[in-house]
């Protein structure tokens, strides 16, 4: 066994049992943990398999930014947590029965699992070749240049997506104070101010 085969292997397995507490533990902040293992070891497998840039975006994102809002939303939220277990217990039948048509269906699917012999050249023809270009290289070539026009398009449906996520919670209230900057370069200062002639001793 070599170096890279033990370490996959340690990867793979820590993947793995990180993914069964994240689901197992009793604490929220545990799980979150958890759910950062994970990810690290993933990152692990992406650089193992040639994919540096990969193995970045994905420590960087969902650790960097995904799982440690997690991690403050958790511990900020004050979440009656054994409420909801409790409710949990009353959709355990069904969660076990979903469960096992899922086991059952990727049963099928990995008893009939047949590898294409076109598949790893068409894989191969659609990046250049790793000899001559690096990894996050060939990928910039593929997002910026073969599929730039695909790239934008799915950066626009994104954009739409946050505008349209934004106007389908924006409320306004009308018992909340908001500021008008408008109003307040326009306004005449006549109408704004107005002065006193306070007489010594008197007082407003």
């Amino acid at each position: 066994m070599t170096v890279a085969d033990f370490t996959f292997y340690i990867f793979a397995i820590t993947v793995v049992t990180a993914g069964l507490f994240v689901v197992l533990a009793r604490n929220p902040v545990h799980s979150v943990l958890w759910l950062i293992l994970a990810f690290l070891s993933s990152a692990g497998l992406f650089v193992l398999l040639g994919a540096e840039f990969v193995a970045m975006l994905l420590i960087i994102v969902y650790v960097g930014a995904v799982a440690v809002l997690f991690l403050f939303v958790v511990m900020m939220l004050d979440v009656d947590f054994a409420e909801l277990k409790a409710e949990m217990t009353k959709y355990m039948p069904l969660a076990l029965l979903i469960g096992v048509v899922l086991l059952m269906q990727l049963g099928m699917v990995f008893g009939n699992w047949s590898f294409s012999e076109e598949a790893l050249a068409q894989r191969g023809a659609v990046a250049p070749d790793l000899n001559e270009v690096q990894n996050t290289a060939a990928l910039g070539l593929l997002l910026y240049d073969k599929y730039f026009l695909l790239f934008q398009l799915a950066g626009l449906i994104l954009l739409v997506a946050m505008v349209g996520a934004i106007m389908l919670t924006l409320r306004h209230r009308v018992d909340v104070k908001r500021q008008d900057v408008l109003a307040q370069m326009y306004r005449d200062p006549e109408q704004a101010m107005e002065l006193k002639d306070v007489k010594p001793g008197q007082g407003l």
